[in-house]
């Protein structure tokens, strides 16, 4: 096994070892020639030895050392693929797994000599993902082809050479999302199926994501991850660069789209199922059902809504990916998982202690009702409890943030950090009650600010544990809640003397404080459960693309530009029309009710109904528009006419 670890070792491109092997030089067919006997002759007799060794020596060979560039390395090439899939298809009872695992190492490492051709290898994958379910060898050659390809991808660049590899196309990925929903499906349906000992060893093995799930999960990190970290060459401002940039990204949100609509469209039959399931435990009468209903969302996480959608959604709200054609073309999707996630996420709190404890007994919430007022009744009738009912929503800002020295301070010991909490009106700040220091002047200075040029609030040091100076600042170290105005608090620390010999380590504990934006310590919350966390994100995601949609298209740089234009008084009184080829032109109107021979310009203009109707003649009145002054000026001196002369009339 000594080749087997030296290939393991030179699969990675960071050893000196890799290098040495890409190296050297190809290897003769007539070589290749005679390993191919050698696992001939092997597989008649059947020694599983030598059949392994000569399977690891052709990871090798494929991996380093051949190319085949000639018509006879091609025939030798095609002589080891059909001794390789002689192996792979061989019954279960003729061939061991680590035979088999080695046969589709081997097939995987010569992916590209084998099947020079993209065709070919889409028609290899396109056979292992059809028919992967009825064969055991496919079956894993898939797995294992896949979780190198997910590899590889993970490390490469969005638009590289090697992407198009790396990237199955839409057919291929249409493959294995179906296996991915079946795979998840079926996890899900083990929690109501399997037997009690069965479900324990399938809550151990979980979350543990499939072959194909890990591939979608790199191509979804793959692609999003390009789309919100994309940076445009700063070197190169050229107007080709630009547009390949522009270009790159178009590419980049269109096949997120497409991708993003599959996911969503699985996890909306991947939520059902889960739906029926949760469904059925509730009204089974199982023994186990409360931890069967507990253990199902953890079977949840190792799904495609565990692996899949939280990230999906998280990257979505990227404002990168906040556009039009997507808000367009996922609202329909996100609105029915929304539906499917709440529903689901209400089941299942109905059913926890929490929601129990929230709610009596029925004869005892009967004999509540009946003291109600008729009021309170009727909004008791009304009341619908939501999957947010009962539950606490986590406050991570209630934990505070801790600063403290070391412990214990040593010698010349400086100490200073500047705690902000954006938009706190006030800080608390909570001591240790170990804050201890050998002298009053190893002492800690608090300012409301954000440096030591802000106003002190406190200063504290000393100990009262009989060593160094026996003594304390003031009040000594804060037992209470110390309050300081603002958002911004800074910590300066210095030990000044020497440690004494006789001094213990309590008596230089330094100090510790935990700074809250609130005067009661909130406990801290674990999270949410899983399926209303999702809930809400869909939620928010949904409501962000509604805003989308509400605003519309933005405004144009013309838009803006004509802005002054379509405010003009002048342009709301006439009425556009839409010609045959789509061109907007404005239409005379009638006046045959009677309008204001005149227009206020600070007051909006609205038509009578009955102006709508069409002229009967071929002249009609209009109502007279006053301009400003300014404007008329601005007129005359265009058309060069002067304002017109009123002279008396002569009797």
């Amino acid at each position: 096994m000594c080749i087997h670890q030296l290939n393991l070792l030179a699969a990675s491109n960071n050893l000196p070892i890799t290098n040495f092997l890409g190296k050297q030089h190809p290897i003769e067919a007539h070589h290749l020639s005679s390993i191919c006997d050698i696992m001939e002759k092997a597989m008649v007799n059947g020694d599983t030895c030598i059949i392994r060794c000569i399977l690891v020596v052709f990871q090798v060979v494929f991996k380093f050392f051949f190319s085949p560039q000639t018509e006879r390395n091609r025939d030798i090439v095609r002589r080891s693929g059909l001794l390789l899939w002689q192996l792979l298809m061989a019954p279960r009872d003729q061939i061991c797994s680590e035979i088999q695992k080695e046969v589709c190492l081997a097939i995987s490492s010569g992916l590209n000599i084998l099947y020079p051709g993209e065709a070919e290898i889409n028609n290899l994958l396109k056979l292992v993902l059809t028919e992967g379910e009825r064969n055991s060898g496919l079956s894993q050659l898939r797995d294992v082809i896949l979780t190198n390809l997910a590899e590889q991808l993970q490390n490469n660049r969005f638009g590289s050479e090697d992407d198009d590899h790396y990237r199955l196309n839409d057919e291929l990925l249409h493959y294995i999302l179906k296996i991915v929903v079946r795979e998840s499906c079926v996890l899900i349906t083990k929690c109501q199926t399997v037997s009690k000992d069965d479900f324990q060893r399938l809550l151990s093995t979980v979350p543990a994501a499939s072959s194909c799930l890990r591939y979608l999960m790199a191509v979804q990190n793959h692609l999003l991850s390009n789309t919100i970290l994309i940076k445009p060459d700063e070197n190169d401002d050229s107007d080709s660069s630009l547009q390949g940039e522009t270009l790159k990204v178009q590419e980049l949100k269109t096949s997120i789209l497409s991708l993003a609509t599959q996911i969503l469209t699985g996890c909306d039959e991947v939520l059902e199922m889960l739906q029926q399931v949760t469904t059925a435990l509730i009204n089974s009468d199982i023994s186990d059902r409360e931890q069967r209903l507990k253990g199902l969302e953890q079977i949840t996480k190792a799904t495609m809504l565990g692996h899949l959608l939280p990230v999906l959604l998280t990257s979505l709200m990227h404002p990168n990916l906040q556009t039009l054609t997507m808000a367009d073309a996922l609202m329909p999707q996100l609105v029915q998982l929304v539906l499917y996630t709440s529903q689901t996420a209400l089941l299942l709190k109905t059913q926890s202690p929490v929601f129990s404890e929230l709610n009596s007994s029925p004869s005892c919430a009967s004999e509540q009702k009946g003291k109600l007022l008729p009021d309170e009744r009727m909004l008791e009738e009304k009341e619908e409890p939501g999957f947010l009912t009962g539950l606490k929503i986590p406050a991570p800002w209630a934990a505070g943030k801790t600063v403290e020295t070391v412990h214990p301070v040593r010698d010349n010991y400086k100490f200073k950090e500047t705690v902000h909490i954006p938009g706190a009106r006030c800080l608390y700040l909570r001591f240790d009650n170990r804050c201890s220091s050998q002298y009053d002047y190893d002492k800690l200075v608090i300012y409301a600010g954000p440096n030591t040029n802000s106003r002190k609030v406190a200063e504290y040091g000393g100990n009262t544990l009989g060593y160094g100076s026996r003594s304390v600042l003031g009040t000594g170290w804060p037992k209470d809640l110390v309050k300081v105005e603002g958002d911004t608090v800074t910590f300066s620390f210095e030990m000044r003397s020497g440690r004494e010999h006789n001094t213990p380590d309590k008596a230089m504990w330094g100090f510790a404080c935990t700074v809250r934006a609130q005067e009661s310590s909130e406990d801290v919350s674990g999270g949410l459960p899983f399926l209303v966390d999702l809930a809400l994100g869909l939620s928010v995601l949904a409501c962000s693309m509604l805003r989308i949609l509400y605003n519309g298209p933005e405004i144009t740089k013309d838009e803006e530009t004509c802005q002054e234009l379509l405010r003009s008084k002048l342009l709301q009184r006439c009425q556009w029309q839409v010609e045959a080829n789509g061109v907007i032109s404005p239409a005379l109107t009638p006046s045959p009710s009677p309008l204001p021979l005149t227009i206020d310009e600070d007051r909006e203009f609205t038509y009578p109904s009955d102006v709508l109707v069409p002229p009967v003649g071929h002249y009609f009145d209009l109502p007279r528009i006053r301009l400003p002054p300014g404007i008329m000026i601005k007129l005359r001196e265009i058309s060069g006419r002067a304002r017109p002369q009123f002279r008396p009339s002569i009797k």
